[in-house]
């Protein structure tokens, strides 16, 4: 489940109906209600918070969002979008990481799942961070 709070329209999660789970991406919010609206491949559907999941943040994902990936000699791995920047110690090791856009570093922020690393993203540069559907 992710809070209400922490959902901002532009984010990929997955969406529980009916037992089948579904990629899709927030396309609207309801804040009274605390529901939230999903496009899957399928159609917009409105969803409460206790069916939606996050998307783990992994290299695959991270690839699907169009970030480059570097093997830096030391064995830490940089993942690079225009002039974001994130290095992890170690590939697929996204316990510990350090962010930066610019002159904003970030040291280990609490990211560990694709809608959290979208929020920083935007949070960061100011544009919503996209690629191909979950």
């Amino acid at each position: 489940m992710i809070k209400f709070s922490d959902i901002k329209i532009g984010d990929y999660v997955n969406a529980e109906y009916e037992g089948k789970m579904w990629n899709g991406e927030v396309v609207n919010l309801n804040g009274g209600e605390k529901q939230v609206c999903v496009q899957t491949d399928v159609q917009e559907f409105w969803f409460e918070t206790d069916h939606l999941y996050p998307i783990d943040l992994t290299e695959d994902a991270l690839l699907k969002l169009n970030f480059g990936k570097h093997e830096n000699d030391d064995g830490s791995v940089k993942y690079m979008k225009g002039s974001f920047r994130i290095v992890t110690p170690t590939p697929g090791d996204f316990s510990k990481m350090e962010m930066w856009y610019r002159e904003d570093r970030r040291h280990n922020p609490d990211v560990h799942y694709v809608h959290q690393l979208q929020n920083q993203y935007h949070d960061m540069t100011k544009i919503h961070l996209t690629g191909d559907p979950m």
